[in-house]
């Protein structure tokens, strides 16, 4: 198709077409929308709990499409700022450590698509989960420690059932970041589970390696129950060494 309208010609570059523009166009004022209402989440003039202004409302005032406006609740929602339901209008949402870590985690889902991005960031979860299994063993509370021995109970049942033995594995290993009485600690555990259960989930599950992960949950549980710091510390790092060297070859073999 030839273009006869320079004007036309000038807006598109020569190269993208009008739809592409379009499109731009609508993200741009998307985006500007989205900043609009960040400002009045961070000024106070919406606060949490308080409800967006009608749709209609916030095309008047802003002068943009029912379009635009619904690609800006998008990403406001996608950053954890409005909570949305049908039905409903958006609210601002309370904002806590899972809010703030949920807001992060398109970026974090690309970090681990990068060369050791998912090497560096479990390398992370070592170390905390390291330091957490000494600081167990030197402080947790007798209540605390019967919640970590129902954990690893639960988890010595699911050994036949792969998906549950690993939801328990899961579970087991939140409690130790409930030990510190961080409420960061637990939200964290959080994040980094969801954003390594992409590549774990493709680790295969059979009962034997479901029991030898068992037997190492066990190692950690029984040291931090002799008050052994040095012990739960090197229990808890060959287990994650262990775990680690199950799914590297799967993260490899993706790769090729």
């Amino acid at each position: 198709m030839v273009i006869r309208n320079r004007a036309l010609w000038r807006i598109i570059g020569g190269h993208a077409s009008v739809n592409e523009q379009s499109t731009q166009l609508r993200f741009r004022a998307a985006d500007t929308l989205v900043s609009a209402i960040e400002e009045r989440i961070r000024n106070g003039d919406l606060r949490a709990g308080d409800p967006l202004p009608p749709e209609r409302e916030i095309v008047r005032d802003h002068g943009v499409s029912r379009t635009v406006v619904r690609e800006a609740l998008r990403i406001l929602a996608s950053k954890a700022l409005i909570t949305a339901r049908p039905g409903f209008r958006p609210v601002v949402a309370r904002l806590g450590y899972d809010a703030a870590l949920d807001a992060v985690g398109s970026v974090a889902a690309q970090l681990l698509e990068q060369p050791d991005g998912v090497r560096n960031l479990f390398d992370m979860r070592v170390r905390i989960e390291a330091s957490l299994a000494r600081d167990a063993a030197k402080s947790a509370t007798s209540e605390q420690i019967e919640e970590m021995e129902a954990a690893l109970e639960a988890n010595r049942a699911a050994i036949p059932d792969t998906k549950l033995f690993y939801e328990t594995d899961v579970a087991f290993h939140s409690v130790l970041h409930t030990v510190p009485g961080n409420p960061m600690l637990p939200a964290l555990h959080r994040a980094f589970t969801a954003w390594l259960a992409p590549n774990w989930i493709k680790m295969p599950r059979l009962p034997k390696r479901n029991e030898i992960n068992y037997e190492a949950h066990k190692a950690i549980f029984d040291a931090i129950l002799r008050r052994d710091p040095d012990k739960a510390e090197t229990a808890l790092r060959d287990h994650l060494d262990f775990a680690w060297n199950q799914v590297s070859d799967i993260i490899e073999g993706a790769r090729h």
